[in-house]
């Protein structure tokens, strides 16, 4: 077990995001008193990905003054030296993070690909006005999609221009981004095993360590987003999706289309939670127009057409799935890279 993890720190280490927590990951793979501290973790909660948020999250709180102090710094030997004390000085600390939080990456921009779909949706239902049910939510950031400034290079600015938040997405292929303005939203409504309350300091600092600490202009970035949910924050419903959707149905205005959106959260999910999920949308809708707008890798959502492509080939699928009396209709219509940062529409 130790070559094992120690391996996989070493492969976190060569080719991340983060030059300081590429150092830091590689000075842990070759400590056998780090890893041996790692392995007092539940073997699930053990990633770098997990043990990173931790110790920062401990630094965030004042718990770990001299680890805070190197990653403001940025000095990546300093931080990995200080990271291991930390871990060794407050392994039973470490560990209880860990096990009671897991990884949130939810501010990277979703909302590029997520607000032409939507507006597509309405558009096709003729519907005015729509309620959005965000599954997979964390802490409902994508429910805000009408609330952050979009621009598109080579395409139109969509959604708010004067927001705080803005979010920007390259253009792939030859045909634009439409223009269509999405329709006002009646209720925004969050589904997730665990959500996050962005109101509360300490699950929102848990955000906020998720996030390496030499991001500055993605920490810039949260912190807009964090700002925005909290000034309206949306219902969040703690359970299982499929379990849930005829609450949330019930929840949106009848004169309203619900709006289901999914982005890289079915693949949490067994493919066979996956066709469950599928079938209650359709059951939960009972005879109502509802749509299902999902961002998902290759084949992941079920009946969203792959176009061809090979699951895990790089990109992921953008998906619309419209339900109404006759049988749902699904269609891929567009391709999407990096987590909505790169965008090929296809509709």
């Amino acid at each position: 077990m130790p070559g094992s993890l120690a391996r996989t720190y070493r492969r976190f280490g060569t080719g991340g995001t983060s030059p300081l927590y590429e150092r830091l990951t590689l000075a842990l793979s070759e400590s056998d008193e780090a890893l041996g501290a790692i392995e007092t973790v539940p073997a699930r909660r053990r990633h770098p990905t997990v043990i990173l948020a931790a110790l920062h999250d401990l630094a965030l709180a004042g718990h770990a003054p001299a680890l805070a102090a190197v990653y403001a710094a940025g000095d990546g030997d300093a931080a990995a030296g200080a990271a291991i004390d930390t871990l060794l000085r407050m392994t039973g600390a470490v560990a209880e993070v860990a096990t009671r939080g897991r990884t949130r990456t939810n501010e990277t921009g979703h909302c590029a690909v997520l607000y032409p779909a939507i507006a597509e949706a309405a558009g096709r239902a003729g519907a005015n006005a729509v309620g959005l049910i965000d599954v997979g939510c964390s802490a409902g950031l994508n429910l805000n999609v009408d609330r952050v400034g979009i621009s598109y290079d080579g395409g139109p600015a969509v959604g708010a221009p004067s927001s705080p938040v803005r979010q920007s997405c390259t253009l792939v292929g030859g045909r634009p981004v439409p223009s269509r303005t999405m329709p006002g939203v009646v209720a925004r409504i969050g589904i997730d095993l665990d959500p996050l309350d962005v109101t509360d300091p300490e699950q929102a600092r848990w955000l906020r360590a998720c996030l390496a600490p030499d991001q500055p202009e993605r920490a810039a970035r949260l912190e807009a987003e964090l700002a925005l949910a909290a000034s309206d924050p949306p219902l969040l419903l703690r359970g299982d999706a499929a379990e849930l959707l005829s609450e949330a149905f019930a929840l949106v205005p009848g004169d309203a289309l619900p709006v289901v959106t999914s982005t890289w959260a079915l693949s949490r999910f067994p493919p066979e939670g996956r066709l469950r999920f599928l079938l209650r949308l359709g059951e939960a809708a009972g005879g109502r127009r509802v749509a299902w707008v999902s961002a998902e890798g290759v084949g992941v959502a079920p009946s969203v057409p792959t176009l061809g492509d090979r699951p895990a080939s790089g990109h992921s699928i953008l998906g619309l799935v419209m339900f109404d009396r006759s049988a749902p209709h699904a269609e891929a219509i567009g391709r999407c890279w990096s987590r909505g940062r790169m965008l090929a529409w296809l509709a």
